[in-house]
């Protein structure tokens, strides 16, 4: 089921994430101007994303400059797969073992070599 969703409910939640990521930079004591050398970017680029107005991959930079990476995980935690997809999989898992194939001698194999012109 899909939600559906208001500009107004987005710009909120854009001005949240921009609030978390600059308190998370202002509880490690660290600039704007040393975060945006450490990532390559400049300083309004930090300013904008801590208003809200980042990219995917700025607000990635940010997280891993400041080493918080790991709440990615409470952000969208990894999801299992549904009981449908599993189903779908069933044809490609594996259900037994083939066992050790044998090598036969197929040259001296009886008719082997019925109606082989090489």
């Amino acid at each position: 089921m899909i939600r559906h969703v208001t500009f107004s409910e987005i710009k909120k939640q854009q001005e949240e994430l921009g609030h978390r990521l600059r308190q998370a930079r202002l509880n490690k004591n660290i600039k704007q101007q040393t975060l945006s050398d450490a990532i390559g970017v400049n300083r309004r680029i930090i300013s904008n994303a801590e208003k809200g107005h980042a990219s995917l991959e700025t607000v990635l930079l940010i997280l891993n400059a400041l080493n918080l990476t790991e709440q990615l995980d409470l952000f969208i935690p990894p999801q299992p797969l549904s009981p449908v997809q599993l189903a779908k999989m069933q044809g490609h898992i594996r259900q037994r073992a083939t066992g050790e194939q044998q090598e036969t001698d197929t040259k001296n194999s009886v008719g082997a070599n019925e109606g082989a012109d090489w």
